[in-house]
């Protein structure tokens, strides 16, 4: 196996032991099973409520979503729309073969809003860190045939979002192309503005998709576990977690011409 796939299916391990819903159960179930570490099942219940009680998971998205929806007029002083890919359905037997998932579905969505409202040239990026069919080329089947918008650029060689931005700012760069409008759900905007620029890249976030609730009254709800907060409950500790990944282990950003 090759060095960046091992470190990424690392990654992708550590991650599913630490997130939501595995790394409560396993603190619950060591705690439960050995009497001296007694306490850490009462730290894997706290840890599951905070991650899915309404309340507390708009805590830890509020923080990640602070880009603001994108202006027509900041959207036109940029050169290109980038949509990053979120992953993909391998059983579709309604459409015939894998597909894109619900997630990415919200970005292509928007990304075809922003083109055909500015007429910028797009750029679809996503890999196959499974050694399946990468997940831009179905992306790109997306936006031309149910959007009916044409896709200039396509990444596929990605592993992570760290990746596209390598890989989109290359791609980007033999064409001059260096402020881009960047797609991507607004608790991942950090994360992966973080990327693009440090890959040298002058990035307007056009965020999507928020998981957290303005509204500030506190209601008798948010106090109730919920389907949707739990969601989001993993999707903000995903997004806290890659970012503190990101930040040991990023490398200077590049100097901009």
């Amino acid at each position: 196996m090759e060095p960046a796939l091992f470190a990424f299916w690392a990654k992708k391990i550590v991650a599913a032991l630490i997130l939501p819903p595995a790394g409560p159960l396993l603190l619950i179930g060591l705690g439960l099973m050995v009497t001296r570490l007694r306490t850490l099942a009462w730290l894997g219940w706290l840890y599951a409520l905070v991650v899915s009680l309404p309340i507390t998971v708009n805590w830890l998205t509020a923080p990640l979503e602070t880009a603001p929806p994108i202006s027509l007029e900041a959207l036109q002083r940029t050169q290109a729309i980038v949509i990053l890919g979120a992953g993909t359905r391998s059983y579709a037997p309604e459409y015939g073969d894998t597909t894109v998932n619900g997630l990415a579905l919200e970005r292509l969505r928007y990304g075809a809003k922003l083109a055909r409202d500015s007429g910028l040239p797009l750029l679809v990026a996503g890999g196959a860190p499974e050694a399946r069919t990468p997940e831009a080329p179905m992306m790109r089947d997306v936006i031309e045939n149910e959007y009916g918008i044409v896709v200039r650029w396509a990444e596929s060689a990605s592993l992570d979002t760290r990746d596209n931005a390598n890989l989109t700012a290359r791609l980007l760069g033999t064409e001059g192309i260096e402020r881009i409008a960047l797609v991507t759900h607004a608790a991942h905007m950090p994360r992966a503005q973080a990327a693009f620029e440090a890959a040298g890249l002058h990035v307007t976030p056009a965020p999507t998709a928020w998981l957290s609730n303005p509204d500030t009254e506190i209601e008798f709800g948010d106090f109730i576990p919920n389907a949707r907060s739990a969601y989001a409950g993993w999707f903000a500790t995903h997004e806290w977690v890659g970012g503190l990944a990101y930040r040991l282990t990023a490398p200077p950003p590049l100097a901009r011409r």
